[in-house]
């Protein structure tokens, strides 16, 4: 259950992800240059209140989570932070592989 739940959120991450990349590849047709657009960008423009809401507890609970770490992530491009979760999870999630052993003794 709980496998099928990390693989579920991985493909809805996922998703996000190519949304997120074909936003930016119809902008970048669009200005006939290279528009990747920041996650920080992203979250600002869907719900600034939540990304205040975001830096003021990083910030309470230390911060250097908010400097360094966060301001790192939330300048990367969109796509690719979700698309490393998605993979993230997904590996999380995948089934394990049944290794045999070649010196197993079968009754």
């Amino acid at each position: 259950m709980i496998r099928f739940l990390f693989r579920f959120l991985a493909t809805v991450v996922l998703a996000i992800a190519v949304v997120m990349s074909v936003l930016d590849a119809t902008r970048t047709i669009a200005a006939g240059d290279w528009v990747l657009t920041p996650l920080g960008a992203s979250w600002m423009s869907a719900s600034p209140d939540t990304l205040e809401r975001t830096q003021a507890t990083l910030e309470a609970l230390h911060p250097a989570l908010w400097d360094p770490v966060a301001l790192s992530v939330l300048r990367l491009p969109g796509f690719v932070v979700f698309a490393l979760l998605a993979l993230v999870l997904y590996a999380i999630g995948r089934r394990p592989t049944r290794r045999l052993d070649p010196f197993a003794h079968s009754t």
